[in-house]
């Protein structure tokens, strides 16, 4: 059976709008989902915002809103931010705690087999505006929306520290072999860059004769 790893990261507007989607191959092909959650490129790199241009951050927003709009998906800033820096300079804080407890119960999630559908139901939370995503009620609503217990995840989380420490770091030099952003979709070995790839890759997937009857 083809196996498609998603590199994808709950800060990431991209992954975001790709998410439904790739939810959708997994029910519509026959293929192994290998999901994969990575730090946001602002921990990953802390410096990349610092050097980046400053057209870089406006083109964004602009961007993500257009191909929301387009794709008929709902976005709004996130309240507050996934990644705590200061938007002005590109200076990353050093603490991260609310990316770590995403990371945390993402990769809880993974070991349950849900990692896809809590990634899911997490990001349409920070993605469409909602206050204070980042507390147990709204957690734990993503988490019954995934089908998993927010407790499991939880206890799971609480008891691999350094597991999740390895998994990460597993995570990123695996999705490095290929691309540094997400999403990053790679079937049996060839990457799809970009949530505006996805249809390449389901062209892909359909040449290879994977869609379920």
């Amino acid at each position: 059976m083809a196996t498609l790893e998603i590199y994808w990261s709950f800060r990431s507007p991209y992954s975001y709008l790709a998410v439904d989607r790739l939810i959708a191959i997994r029910r519509d092909f026959e293929i192994e989902i290998d999901f994969r959650p990575v730090r946001p490129l602002a921990l990953r790199e802390p410096d990349y915002f610092e050097k980046a241009r400053p057209q870089f951050l406006t083109y964004l927003i602009s961007d993500v809103r257009r191909e929301a709009e387009r794709l008929r998906i709902p976005v709004s800033p996130p309240d507050p931010d996934p990644v705590r820096m200061d938007m002005a300079t590109g200076v990353v804080d050093a603490e991260q705690p609310n990316m770590h407890r995403l990371m945390a119960l993402g990769l809880a999630a993974c070991s349950m087999d849900k990692g896809l559908d809590f990634a899911a139901a997490v990001a349409k939370r920070i993605w469409t505006g909602v206050a204070g995503w980042y507390g147990d009620e709204h957690l734990a609503a993503a988490a019954t929306d995934a089908s998993v217990s927010f407790d499991a995840l939880q206890a799971w989380a609480d008891g691999n520290e350094d597991a999740i420490a390895k998994t990460i770091a597993r995570n990123e030099a695996a999705q490095l072999v290929h691309h540094w952003g997400v999403p990053l979709m790679v079937l049996d070995g060839e990457p799809f860059f970009g949530q505006d790839r996805i249809n390449a890759l389901i062209w892909r997937l359909d040449g290879l004769g994977l869609r379920r009857d």
